[in-house]
């Protein structure tokens, strides 16, 4: 039987007297696109940070490519949350992407040629190479996302992890990203777990959703988990869902949901608790 490249089994994640969700059981496939969504300070990027070997399990077990989660596990490709750089940074997109290969290492950089090589081939998968040698803080949103990409496939990684990649993007670029993004997972069957704000950039790529609220949990497909009565159930609260021009909207009258599922604002209290 092959083994599923992440496995989690009745596991729950506590901070301080704080649950953020317990009894997650999850198995993400070869070649699944899973889209975590959920407020602020549910435990979105917690998840992430389990699969990293940053954050421990308080109860439960969880598998990644079969092994236990480890800090610096080359299996994971990571791309962040985009956050512009300064834009007297003197490095280059190439030098970013490089981190890719030996940010990680002390002393002076190895198989230079070998690496090198590698880079110019990530950075021509994702388009970024008629700006590679261009300071990374003179570069819009979406270029550098590019170039993040091409960090986080530079090892050729097994699982994907996508930490709201699309924050502060303009449409065009959520769109390049997300393809971007999809494209490498067709290509290589690599699974790509995707925590976002907002569903409706990604959802003509997504197989699953994780949605959390509150110390619970629904999982499945968007047609699924995407009704009415599937999130007033999650909120405890009268939820209806819109479907408009294959767009998810949300209407309630409290004040804390979005009008998109996922699109939740930003609380600097639960802004906290997740980060």
């Amino acid at each position: 039987m092959t083994t599923p490249p992440v496995e989690l089994t009745a596991a729950s994640v506590r901070l301080g007297q704080r649950t953020l969700w317990s009894g997650l059981d999850l198995t993400v496939s070869e070649g699944e696109f899973l889209a975590v969504l959920g407020p602020n300070g549910t435990g979105k990027t917690t998840l992430l940070k389990v699969l990293l070997g940053l954050v421990p399990l308080s109860e439960g077990t969880v598998r990644v490519n079969g092994a236990p989660p480890h800090r610096g596990n080359p299996a994971l490709g990571y791309v962040p949350q985009q956050q512009a750089f300064d834009r007297t940074l003197p490095i280059r997109g190439r030098d970013l992407v490089r981190f890719g290969a030996d940010g990680h290492r002390w002393g002076p950089p190895r198989h230079v040629r070998a690496t090198k090589r590698r880079v110019d081939e990530a950075l021509h998968a994702v388009g970024a190479t008629p700006y590679a040698d261009a300071p990374v803080g003179l570069l819009s949103g979406g270029e550098q996302q590019r170039l993040r990409i091409a960090q986080a496939v530079l090892g050729d990684p097994t699982i994907l992890l996508c930490d709201e990649p699309l924050l502060a993007l303009d449409l065009a670029s959520q769109r390049a990203v997300t393809r971007l993004i999809d494209e490498r997972r067709r290509a290589a069957g690599t699974p790509v777990i995707f925590v976002t704000h907002e569903v409706n950039p990604v959802l003509p790529y997504v197989d699953r959703i994780l949605y959390l609220v509150r110390g619970r949990f629904a999982i499945g497909t968007p047609a699924e988990i995407l009704t009415s009565e599937r999130l007033s159930d999650l909120y405890g609260i009268e939820v209806d869902v819109v479907k408009v021009r294959d767009r998810y909207l949300v209407v309630s009258a409290e004040d804390e949901l979005p009008t998109e599922p996922g699109a939740h604002p930003h609380h600097a209290h639960d802004h906290e608790h997740e980060h």
